[in-house]
């Protein structure tokens, strides 16, 4: 029941035009299903279609009518926060990822984690990419930070940033 890739970034356009032309914010979250395979190994491909169903209308139900939900990929999912800051798109992220993590999803105790989890990645127009493109490919680096980091958390991108001990060190 939610939207496709391609729907996806046919609204984001859209939503980017609006943030330009009125110069307010737009805040993507990433997020991707912890240990996915192993639920559908342990579980059968069924479980694992029911998990999605029931995981999406989780999303769904916390989510504002104004934002476009998405599955970007198999266990992976999109959500595009029009007129949010990156602190807001932060809450409602880390809101979503602790109301899937103390859902009683079955079989969650089989995880390796012991619950069901997400790990995610937030990026906001125009601080984190002046494209769409550009802030979901931010958003999926923090996303990678996320899985990379232990799991079951989100991070919010952050722009490579050099410190002036660096800076001398190259100028030396």
């Amino acid at each position: 029941g939610l939207y496709n890739k391609k729907l996806f970034f046919e609204r984001a356009i859209e939503a980017s035009h609006k943030a330009l032309s009125y110069n307010f914010p737009l805040s993507i979250f990433i997020f991707y299903i912890d240990h996915f395979k192993n639920y559908n190994v342990k579980n059968g491909h069924v479980q694992g279609d029911v998990l999605l169903k029931e995981l999406s209308k989780i999303v769904k139900e916390n989510t504002r009518t104004t934002d476009t939900i998405a599955r970007y990929g198999g266990e992976e999912f999109i959500i595009l926060l029009p007129n949010t800051e990156k602190n807001n798109a932060m809450l409602y992220a880390e809101k979503i990822r602790k109301l899937i993590e103390t859902h009683p999803f079955q079989y969650r105790e089989k995880q390796p984690l012991g619950c069901l989890s997400i790990s995610g990645g937030v990026a906001t127009f125009p601080s984190d990419g002046t494209t769409i493109e550009t802030i979901v490919k931010n958003a999926d680096k923090a996303l990678y930070e996320s899985k990379t980091g232990g799991r079951n958390k989100v991070t919010t991108y952050k722009p490579l940033q050099f410190s002036a001990e660096e800076e001398t060190q190259e100028t030396v």
